[in-house]
């Protein structure tokens, strides 16, 4: 990442991914932005004509994953693929939905593992000429902790980040590094609707930033803003009937 790469990027149409597009067309790298809305593709085409191009694209849908594999070797060989589109959707347990867990579950587990299913070709070829590859999974740090209402979201990022630490041990033979991002609270159209204190909230810009800096450094777990992280963290090392608590505590005030 420290030279000019080609990128598959998914999730590029708004929040992190859109801002993702400007921190790394904005130092010469060039990108395929994938995304279910044509338009927001075509404006960033228009703002970097010469290193965008648009593959849009549903990702939990095999048919136009298949549609847009040739468009993944747009600009020569492909180096890194960041898989960040996600979905996130939060539980009313007085009225218990299962559809509100699946749909988080396909967007966000189904729909990057889908990805893969044109991923991993390409970038099995570059690594087959000698070249770095890398394979970038944007989870987050919400499955930290049992937060009320996140059950489905929650559950989701649990699943993609074990996932991805898999993929990493079953990848490392081949030389295709897996690296997990884990955001906290970043201000998006999805987090605009949260109706919640969201404690060290980062602009998107600002996620972007940390994500490029963290794939500068060459580290596989890139997790921010570090207070947020060590406050989970600290959480996390409590006895289990003590964050049993807290979590229902937490739970309780937020419903009221």
């Amino acid at each position: 990442m420290r030279q000019p790469s080609h990128i598959w990027l998914t999730g590029a149409s708004s929040g992190i991914g859109e801002a993702l597009v400007h921190e790394l067309a904005g130092l010469g790298h060039k990108l395929i932005v994938s995304g279910r809305r044509k338009a927001p593709l075509e404006t960033l085409v228009s703002t970097f004509p010469d290193q965008v191009c648009p593959a849009v694209a549903d990702t939990t849908n095999p048919t136009d994953l298949q549609s847009i594999a040739p468009q993944l070797g747009h600009f020569g060989d492909l180096d890194t693929v960041i898989l960040n589109a996600g979905t996130c959707e939060y539980l009313d347990v007085e009225n218990y939905d299962s559809q509100v867990i699946e749909r988080n579950l396909t967007t966000n587990v189904l729909g990057t593992a889908r990805c893969l299913d044109i991923a991993l070709p390409a970038l099995r070829a570059t690594r087959a000429k000698g070249k770095p590859a890398t394979l970038v999974i944007v989870s987050s740090s919400a499955w930290w902790f049992p937060f009320g209402r996140a059950e489905g979201y929650g559950a989701s990022k649990a699943a993609l980040t074990y996932f991805a630490r898999s993929l990493r041990a079953d990848l490392a033979t081949e030389g295709i590094r897996v690296v997990v991002v884990s955001p906290g609270f970043v201000k998006t159209p999805l987090t605009d609707r949260n109706d919640f204190p969201m404690p060290f909230l980062l602009s998107a810009e600002e996620a972007a930033r940390k994500i490029r800096i963290g794939l500068e450094k060459g580290r596989t777990d890139i997790a921010f803003p570090s207070r947020f992280i060590w406050s989970l963290k600290l959480l996390a090392a409590l006895p289990q009937g003590l964050i049993d608590r807290l979590a229902a505590n937490l739970a309780r005030k937020s419903n009221h």
